[in-house]
């Protein structure tokens, strides 16, 4: 550059806000590229707090005890203590808090601004905490932080920016949706007790990429107690599962599932074998009065009971199995290399490579899956693949034309991974089963085909196709990583919170110059490849039934 410039311009931000090193990179500028006093646009960031209790937000970062109904009593299965006592996993957790209901929390503090950062001005990136006093506006047990930003795109602050939720929006009909930038869930590293109207205070800390929270008696000017370094998971579990894995193994109904169909297949002399990354389900069946119980992964100190077989499938031998015949293979299936929903096929071959150890009239839990696809329009979603076509004025067809010849290269075929239940989309066609698997046989060799239509039976713009896999345990248990109950009258959707459904985008309807109304079904092709796990799919929009 010949001379410093006098306007600094960036999009350098993420959720967290300073996540994509928006501190140093602002600091470097200041220090080699702009004049001071320059002129930045945006102009100033300002971070907010608010502290939350929250079960079901705290289920998404430790771990419940289970109690589990057995011929000896009520057992109870007790998190490990460094479990415990671990601060969970040190990245933020986003997501859209719009769609968290507010009965799932209770508010325990105000909104409290935590610290700014003025980009017209020398920026450092050095460690740093910002304390606020406040308090508590109920009695509770503190365990959340949700955290925004907004930002001042000029030095009057007449444009701003905010991520707000609506609770706290200025005017929540004006709320804009975002999927780039949402809000945070930070959790504290212990849940602690607060009394209303008992002053506290709530400590942000950051280094040069990341945010977070404690909370404390005094300020940490005060009392000297500065936290320069993150927390970070030292119990290994955070590192294993993810943070809906951890609501999905605290979900009792999903739990009381399991134990119910366990309850049916389980005998006395039964000879397990569980197969599902980080699964309980070994624990279930060793509670519920399974004769022997082996696993691939450590289990709750019950080395002794639960023998722990750390080999791939297709490399057990009869030694590992101490010469028994496996009576019972269970899964979930879990498996954390999972991106969509029929990922978790693997079971099935595993299923298949056990073949040779499984007894004479063994069980396979679950016994089968079927894989599911309702039509849908999304209410915002829609918008990470339309077309943006002039911007404020910018014609950016190119860009939008760049974007299509990519997908059109491979994507536009494919089904994506999106957790639906903080997208909200109503049901245009009844829910349909496409494609089932049978758990009771091997892999088949040859691909399993299906075709056929869906018919629309409500109005609105067909945006997509969504599909997920339901489990059968036994014949008259099914757990769903989809819809969990029919739609409503208007077709609102209830998803699996803790579970991506795939979702198969309809470019055609997805351009905002195309009219409301227009096709009646959806014509379908799908494919299993059982030399690769994976699934093909093509979905067509037809204006007529046949």
């Amino acid at each position: 550059m010949p001379c410093r410039a006098n306007i600094l311009i960036t999009e350098l931000f993420d959720t967290e806000l300073i996540g994509e090193g928006a501190l140093p990179s602002y600091e470097h500028a200041h220090r080699h590229l702009v004049q001071a006093n320059c002129e930045a646009v945006p102009h100033r960031a300002t971070v907010y707090a608010q502290l939350v209790e929250s079960r079901r937000m705290w289920s998404w970062n430790k771990l419940f005890p289970i109690r589990v109904e057995t011929s000896r009593g009520e057992q109870v299965i007790i998190p490990p203590l460094e479990l415990e006592r671990c601060p969970g996993a040190p990245s933020v957790c986003d997501i859209q808090l719009n769609q968290v209901s507010p009965a799932d929390f209770t508010i325990l503090s105000d909104v409290l601004p935590m610290f700014s950062v003025d980009f017209s001005k020398q920026v450092s990136s050095s460690a740093a905490c910002h304390s606020r006093q406040f308090e508590p506006l109920v009695s509770g047990q503190a365990q959340v932080v949700l955290s925004w930003w907004d930002i001042e795109m000029d030095r009057e602050g007449k444009i701003k920016c905010t991520m707000a939720p609506f609770w706290a929006h200025s005017n929540p009909e004006e709320l804009q949706w975002r999927d780039h930038w949402m809000q945070c869930v930070y959790f504290l590293p212990q849940e602690e007790p607060v009394v209303q109207g008992s002053a506290l205070c709530l400590v942000a800390h950051h280094d040069d990429y990341c945010v977070w929270y404690s909370l404390q008696k005094t300020s940490p000017e005060k009392n000297g107690r500065v936290h320069p370094v993150r927390p970070v998971c030292d119990c290994q579990a955070h590192l294993l599962w993810n943070r809906p894995r951890f609501g999905e193994i605290n979900d009792r109904n999903r739990t009381d599932q399991y134990i119910q169909a366990l309850r049916t297949v389980l005998k006395p002399d039964s000879v397990c074998l569980c197969v599902s990354d980080g699964s309980l389900l070994s624990m279930l069946a060793h509670h519920l009065g399974a004769e022997q119980v082996l696993a691939i992964f450590k289990a709750n100190h019950l080395e002794d009971k639960i023998n722990i077989i750390e080999k791939r499938p297709e490399l057990l031998t009869p030694a590992d199995l101490e010469g028994k015949k496996v009576s019972l293979l269970l899964g979930e299936p879990f498996f954390t290399t999972s991106l969509l929903p029929w990922h978790n096929l693997y079971f099935w071959y595993v299923r298949t490579a056990v073949d040779q150890h499984l007894g004479p009239g063994a069980v396979v839990m679950p016994q089968a899956a079927s894989l599911h696809v309702v039509v849908v329009e999304f209410r915002d979603l829609w918008r990470i693949r339309s077309p943006c076509g002039d911007c404020e004025g910018f014609d950016v067809h190119i860009m939008d034309d760049m974007i299509k010849r990519a997908l059109d290269f491979r994507e536009s075929k494919e089904a994506e991974p999106h957790p639906l239940w903080e997208y909200p989309c109503h049901s245009l066609s009844e829910p349909q089963q496409i494609l089932t698997f049978d758990f009771r046989q091997p892999v088949p060799l040859q691909p399993v085909h299906a075709e056929g239509t869906i018919e629309l039976r409500r109005p609105g713009k067909s945006h997509g196709a969504v599909l997920w896999m339901e489990y059968h345990l036994t014949p008259d248990s099914t757990v769903s990583t989809g819809l969990l109950k029919p739609a409503e009258d208007k077709g609102d959707c209830c998803w699996n919170p803790h579970c991506k459904q795939a979702v198969y985008f309809f470019h055609t309807t997805l351009d905002p110059i195309v009219p409301l109304g227009g096709p009646q079904t959806v014509t379908y092709t799908v494919e299993f490849h059982p030399d690769t796990g994976d699934i093909t799919m093509d979905f067509t929009l037809s204006d007529a039934l046949d």
